[in-house]
């Protein structure tokens, strides 16, 4: 007898998402180079964080959805070591962790904020560098893990420490509030597909078909592409700008740059490459309390240093224009205990 819960429905396709360009764009540089770093999500409930994963993963090699649980620990995570084989046998016998299942997928941890720090700092070393390595007792083991991190965080729930949320390659904040237009498309083509999720990824087939193909060629296109001296110097002047610490911005800008060049099948790198996903680095690691950009020096002798007339933008809002105020001569008080003449 079959089990209607043994076929799982398909998932929602990716090139049927509407809305949230940003997050479609992070997801599909994640996809292109998993080395960027992975991506973070924060936004509220109900606006298909989780959709979007599950629909990127079906577009990959792997095709593989890992969801990590906040309990999970590290060794459901990294795998195991089976030392009593390795001392019995003299052989290694690794038992895969959610990192080895979700090589060539998408590894999603919502609320990732509430996991513990020292899971998401090795989630991120593992995202970054592509390999898993585990070391037990002088026994070491390593497999390939080239995951498409991606993590959601609520702002509502508390907030992801400093030194974790500079680690994550880019960073997408959604909106809420959805213009009446884009919400309507959404909500038609999400009850189109809830009546008949069958019918409706076969009528997505083509569309799916065409953008995996896309994915796997600027993959395949990937290593071809330079990172020549202007993408060098104008990544350096833009994470400059905006106050970035270390130099972690500048790696993955010209990372993301390159991934986004190869999907739009171009063998360099462009300024429209290094606009696009710019935002997508810095949101997350620019100070908030940063000098603004410096004006152009202006014309007329003045010295570069010279302060700048106050302007209106300057001044609080409401604040009064500064009124002189006359002076009269006023007489010196008596000290407190001196004596009447």
């Amino acid at each position: 007898m079959n089990d209607p819960l043994a076929a799982a429905p398909p998932a929602f396709p990716f090139s049927a998402l509407h809305g949230q360009p940003l997050l479609r764009r992070a997801l599909l540089l994640a996809a292109i180079d998993p080395l960027i770093g992975g991506v973070l999500v924060e936004g509220p409930r109900g606006t298909a964080k989780s959709t979007a994963a599950r629909a990127l993963a079906a577009l990959l090699p792997g095709g593989y959805f890992v969801n990590l649980p906040l309990s999970a620990s590290e060794e459901q995570l990294v795998g195991s070591l089976d030392l009593e084989a390795a001392l019995r046998d003299g052989q290694v016998r690794f038992r895969p962790g959610l990192l080895a299942r979700a090589h060539e997928g998408v590894l999603y941890v919502d609320e990732v904020n509430l996991l513990a720090d020292g899971l998401v700092d090795l989630l991120l070393d593992v995202s970054a560098s592509g390999i898993n390595r585990i070391e037990r007792d002088g026994i070491s083991h390593a497999h390939p893990a080239r995951i498409a991190l991606v993590g959601t965080m609520n702002p509502e729930e508390g907030e992801l420490r400093p030194q974790l949320l500079d680690r994550f390659g880019l960073f997408v904040r959604l909106e809420a509030n959805l213009p009446p237009a884009e919400r309507e498309a959404i909500v038609r083509t999400r009850l189109a597909f809830d009546a008949d999720p069958a019918a409706f990824a076969a009528r997505s087939a083509a569309a799916e078909g065409e953008l995996a193909a896309r994915i796997a060629g600027a993959r395949a296109r990937l290593a071809a592409i330079a990172f020549d001296d202007a993408s060098h110097a104008e990544v350096a002047a833009r994470c400059h700008a905006a106050a970035v610490e270390g130099v972690r911005a500048d790696l993955v800008m010209l990372r993301a740059a390159r991934a986004h060049a190869a999907f739009a099948d171009r063998d360099h790198i462009t300024a429209e490459d290094i606009d696009a996903v710019a935002e997508l680095v810095l949101a997350h690691r620019r100070h908030a309390d940063q000098a603004p950009t410096a004006e152009p020096p202006a014309q007329g002798g003045e010295t570069p240093d010279a302060a700048p007339a106050p302007s209106r933008r300057d001044e609080d809002w409401g604040a009064l224009p500064p009124q002189a105020v006359p002076t009269a001569t006023v007489k010196p008080l008596r000290p407190l205990h001196a004596k009447k003449p």
